[in-house]
Parts: structure tokens; C-alpha cells; sequence
């Protein structure tokens, strides 16, 4: 458990750059955000074989919690209005 905290701990970052780039290229609900994270934070811990000997489910867990954790658990409750960019309406 120790190896799969200190793992989300080190893609954690790595999580939160993917993420802000996926928000300033696409106008996405906003309560779609955190489960981005986590898609992202699990896609970064299946490609991270190269770095770690961990189980396949183990990065994934650990992806996953880098993603909760790059959002905060409690915007996966929250109930949020908008988009992340402004979409331009057609006139």
C-alpha cells in the first residue's frame, strides 16, 4: 500500500498538467472534470510500466487515486454549473 501512495504521490503532478491541458484545449461540463482526472491519472499509471516493478493493478489504483487527487474528492459529489472554456455562440 505504501509503494501505491508513494507512486500516486509522484504522477499526481503529471495528472494535474495533463488535465489543465485537456481544460484550456476543450470547452467540457465542468462536473465532467474529475472523472477526466481519473481516466487520466489511470491512463498514466497503465504507461508507467517502464518505471516501476508494480502490479498492473497496482499503478492502476494508483493512477486512480492521482486523479481524485488532482481534482479533490469532493468535486466528484459537487454539482457545478458552465464549462471549462467559453463556447462561442453562432449568431
Amino acid at each position: 500500500m505504501t509503494q501505491v501512495l508513494l507512486f500516486a504521490t509522484v504522477i499526481s503532478p503529471f495528472v494535474v498538467g495533463f488535465l489543465e491541458v485537456v481544460k484550456r484545449l476543450a470547452a467540457l461540463p465542468k462536473n465532467y472534470i474529475p472523472l477526466i482526472a481519473v481516466v487520466i491519472g489511470v491512463v498514466l499509471g497503465a504507461v508507467a510500466y517502464p518505471f516501476t516493478d508494480m502490479d498492473v493493478t497496482m499503478r492502476l489504483w494508483a493512477g486512480a487515486g492521482a486523479g481524485l487527487s488532482a481534482t479533490g474528492l469532493f468535486e466528484l459529489v459537487q454539482k457545478r454549473k458552465g464549462h471549462t472554456k467559453k463556447i462561442k455562440e453562432d449568431a
